[in-house]
């Protein structure tokens, strides 16, 4: 295939462009507009790839993704703003990029004859479960402003399948860890603190639940879907591995060799959903399943950062 990956330089992007490159023979169009979650750092190895074309732009610019568009077999849209904490702050930039990105993206897809659309999308859309897991089918009830986009995106591209026959795919992870996330994130900024001997800022009691998943795992489970998910289906992607934020802590502290003394409980983030949890039946009978446990993948990502 010809693949378009949109947000490309971003952390899955990136780690998703290098999977294809490494793993497929796929030619890979990279379109990224480079802002402080992109770098062309992130694709070191493989920019001047044979296969591998990259493009500095927004996926906002209509004229740009259409040619790029109409030149490949899928598309697979990771750009997104994706901090919670900067959507709270302000959410006019997650509403342009990951609303109207993506309905320019649609747009520029809907009157070409391309084979998928990959939407890449969030656990968070659902909401907060204290109890059992969500599953494909369970509405959508986003509590914070960056998985209020989201869920628009999702909606909006499943809209686009409906009344355009655009053959869109939906893809749903939990958190994701490993190299090249940015710093600003809670792994990789927990590991250069505790390298540094710096406090470990945690959100409330750090008794919030999430799910993990090691980012090669996630890149393997969307290939698997773009390769072989039905049109029109949402794929949720987990790992069953659930960690309260507090065990992710001590964990990470465990892992540097840093004491626990370094935890900082901090006022709780407005909003802060308890706990998010999937059921992956779904995918799981496509043959998909993690490789990775959540301590070797922790001790993967460790020695990235610290290298």
């Amino acid at each position: 295939m010809r693949v378009l990956v949109t947000g490309g330089a971003g952390f899955i992007g990136s780690n998703f462009v290098h999977y294809l490159l490494n793993e497929r023979d796929d030619i890979v169009v990279t379109l990224d507009a480079l802002t402080y979650a992109g770098s062309r750092q992130n694709l070191n190895g493989v920019l001047d790839h044979p296969r591998h074309e990259f493009v500095e732009g927004s996926i906002r610019d209509i004229n740009l993704v259409a040619d790029l568009i109409n030149d490949v077999d899928a598309v697979v849209n990771f750009a997104a703003e994706s901090h919670v904490d900067r959507s709270i702050e302000g959410a006019k930039p997650f509403v342009a990029t990951n609303v109207q990105g993506t309905q320019t993206l649609l747009d520029a897809a809907k009157d070409t004859d391309l084979d998928r659309f990959l939407q890449i999308s969030t656990d968070e859309v659902y909401g907060q479960t204290l109890n059992g897991q969500f599953t494909e089918e369970d509405p959508l009830h986003p509590r914070n402003p960056y998985a209020a986009t989201k869920a628009g995106a999702d909606l909006l591209a499943q809209s686009f399948q409906a009344t355009h026959d655009v053959p869109v795919i939906v893809t749903r992870s939990c958190n994701n860890f490993g190299p090249r996330q940015h710093p600003e994130k809670l792994v990789p900024k927990f590991i250069q603190r505790a390298s540094a001997g710096q406090p470990l800022p945690v959100y409330g009691d750090g008794s919030n639940v999430r799910e993990w998943i090691y980012v090669d795992d996630n890149c393997r489970a969307i290939d698997l879907v773009l390769r072989t998910g039905d049109l029109g289906e949402v794929y949720n992607i987990g790992t069953r591995t659930e960690r309260t934020n507090l065990e992710v802590t001590e964990a990470i502290l465990d892992t540097v060799g840093a004491s626990e003394e370094l935890i900082e409980f901090v006022d709780d983030r407005a909003g802060h959903d308890q706990r998010y949890a999937l059921n992956t039946e779904k995918i799981e009978a496509l043959g998909w399943e993690p490789r990775y446990s959540f301590e070797d993948a922790l001790k993967l990502t460790h020695d990235h950062y610290i290298e």
